[in-house]
């Protein structure tokens, strides 16, 4: 026992150890830490997303991805709301092909290309008939007036959801003229007629087919139009309302969908007692028999 002892004992000197401590353990082994792999978040591909049809004449309802920052319709610029909706307008003889790009905060863009539907149009040639002779410079004068006041408040933008609402008509009953018929007169196209004409007696009243911002209530009557009423629905579109007997509203009043405005006549330029109902987004004329849709039986007789 002894002689093992003074091995142990040696051993330990050798190793820089006393007799009576053990050597150290060896260090745990290092490891790096384990990879955490998440799966990939599916990631949504920005687009436009259109409620509707193009058609001549119509209007289009957007959707733009929340990162955009403009639109563009063939390179106009096109407003939005802070929820990226917006609208867009065809007018009668639109080409067949319209394309829409929206910008990113990051710099890129998409695009799509909308084809546009074509419509026939109610043209009537009448070789004997001439077109109203020039107007006077007194009269040429005056309506330049008009028109200015008309432009003006076409320009105004008012903050209404109207555009994006189901829209009514203002009147039902017979429809005595639509939009797009034109007449060639002595081989001379006039213009075309940018709405559509109901007619009803003198007196009937009219509602606001959607909600909006009245722009011009015009008095005295125009020289064209008669008593003149403009809405404006927000986002450019607005409407008119021609050869009324009276306006009911204000300009700077706010209406409601429904909400009675003034009612049917023959003033301005006339030939019996009518609501010509234009509709206009920016400088192009839209067909408000689209907006309002169909105008059935039921609807007509409602209001006899």
């Amino acid at each position: 026992m002894k002689a093992a002892s003074g091995a142990w004992a040696a051993l330990a000197a050798l190793a820089g150890c006393t007799a009576t401590e053990a050597p150290p353990p060896p260090p745990p082994p290092v490891s790096a830490a384990p990879t955490v792999v998440r799966p990939q978040e599916p990631v949504e591909p920005r687009q436009l997303v259109f409620q509707g049809a193009p058609t001549q004449g119509g209007l289009l309802l957007g959707q733009a991805p929340a990162d955009t920052v403009s639109i563009t319709l063939d390179g106009a610029p096109v407003a939005f709301d802070a929820n990226r909706r917006f609208v867009i307008g065809f007018g009668r003889d639109a080409a067949p092909f319209a394309r829409v790009v929206a910008t990113f905060r990051d710099g890129t863009s998409i695009a799509q290309t909308l084809n546009v539907e074509g419509r026939r149009y109610d043209i009537q040639s009448i070789p004997g008939l001439r077109r109203r002779p020039q107007q006077s410079a007194d009269y040429e004068r005056l309506r330049r007036a008009e028109r200015a006041r008309i432009d003006g408040a076409r320009a105004q933008r008012n903050d209404s959801d109207g555009w994006q609402q189901r829209w009514i008509w203002p009147v039902t009953g017979r429809i005595s003229g639509v939009y797009g018929s034109q007449r060639i007169l002595g081989g001379e196209p006039s213009d075309p007629h940018y709405g559509v004409d109901i007619a009803r007696p003198s007196g009937t009243p009219i509602v606001a087919p959607a909600d909006g911002v009245v722009v011009l209530a015009a008095l005295p009557a125009f020289s064209l139009e008669g008593r003149l009423l403009i809405i404006d629905h927000g986002m450019g579109v607005n409407s008119a309302f021609l050869h009324l007997s009276r306006i009911d509203v204000t300009e700077g009043q706010t209406v409601r969908r429904g909400q009675g405005i003034g009612a049917i006549g023959t003033t301005g330029r006339s030939t019996g007692a009518h609501l010509h109902w234009g509709v206009n987004w920016g400088s192009v004329r839209i067909d408000p028999a689209l907006l309002a849709g169909p105008m059935t039986s039921a609807h007509v007789a409602h209001a006899r």
